[in-house]
């Protein structure tokens, strides 16, 4: 980050007075800037005659930070933000999808384990097929080569909803 001085040429206030202020205040670069309360940065502007400027010089600087930065974000944002815009796509399992909190995360890349002729094919094409016919279009990579585009078209077409049954195995769900 630069360093305050740096940026007098552009920004007449952040002069002199203001980079002296900032000093005192062991503020050099707009990374000190960012690391202090500014809170307390702009209550100790008071006890100078010309706090005005030093507040405008605050302005200044911050005007700086948030043209070349997004926006700030806390914590409480950042949960709201995932609860409303990361939504699910179902499996098709409504164990699965329960366990998943809604089913696979959009934007996450989701792995699959478990013993062998457990189901877990069977459930990436179940939940492949529900994209195919939500969206139209999904990508399925399969380091096992056991895709089958005939099953996912099969799945599609079915109009059963086997996530109303009872399910004792991962793979008496598919059946």
């Amino acid at each position: 980050m630069p360093l305050l001085s740096s940026m007098e040429c552009d920004y007449p206030l952040i002069d002199s007075n203001f980079r002296d202020f900032c000093a005192s205040h062991v503020i050099y670069s707009v990374e000190d800037f960012l690391l202090r309360d500014l809170y307390v940065l702009v209550i100790s502007t008071e006890q100078h005659h010309n706090s005005e400027r030093l507040k405008e010089g605050i302005t200044q600087v911050l005007t700086i930070i948030n043209g070349q930065h997004q926006p700030w974000v806390n914590g409480q944002e950042l949960l709201d933000d995932a609860l409303q815009n990361k939504s699910s796509l179902p499996t098709g399992c409504r164990r699965i999808d329960v366990f998943l909190h809604g089913g696979l995360k959009k934007g996450h890349l989701s792995e699959l384990v478990g013993p062998s002729s457990s189901g877990k094919t069977q459930i990436c094409l179940r939940a492949a097929s529900r994209v195919a016919k939500g969206w139209g279009k999904i990508i399925f990579l399969d380091s096992g080569n056991s895709f089958s585009s005939k099953r996912v078209a099969q799945f599609v077409t079915q109009t059963s909803d086997s996530s109303a049954y009872e399910v004792k195995h991962v793979s008496s769900l598919l059946d």
